[in-house]
């Protein structure tokens, strides 16, 4: 199974049930079969956390963190050569900051990021994405 690497929508297209979270549910399902998880930046984690908390409260928002660590997801710290490339893709590319963690993130583990937002078509150049 190949490395893919989560975006922040695409975990809340599956948490939310919208477009595309059918497809983020099949590869949770591979992974835990593969017993290799998916991969997240834990910035892109946080953008889910505080989604969920500004549209449903801190309760839900950590129910959420909670289901998160069930799931094979692995979270990736941030360390200075992660966050040097985000500011490179940041430097180089239209995209904003928070989603250049996880560009980054693709580019180091070279893997596929699983999105739905617009904004990576920048770097879609550069990156291989799956698109929910």
């Amino acid at each position: 199974m190949m490395n893919y690497v989560l975006d922040a929508s695409a975990l809340m297209a599956f948490f939310e049930d919208r477009a595309g979270g059918e497809k983020v549910e099949g590869l949770l399902s591979k992974a835990a079969e593969a017993k290799r998880p998916l991969l997240m930046s834990v910035v892109n984690w946080g953008e889910v956390y505080y989604a969920i908390w500004r549209a449903h409260g801190e309760k839900a928002a950590n129910t959420k963190l909670q289901e998160t660590a069930q799931l094979p997801i692995e979270l990736t710290d941030v360390g200075a050569e992660l966050a040097r490339l985000a500011a490179s893709l940041k430097a180089q590319h239209r995209l904003p900051y928070v989603d250049c963690f996880a560009a980054a993130l693709t580019q180091t583990r070279k893997a596929v990021l699983v999105t739905s937002d617009k904004d990576f078509e920048c770097v879609a150049s550069v990156l291989r994405i799956l698109w929910l």
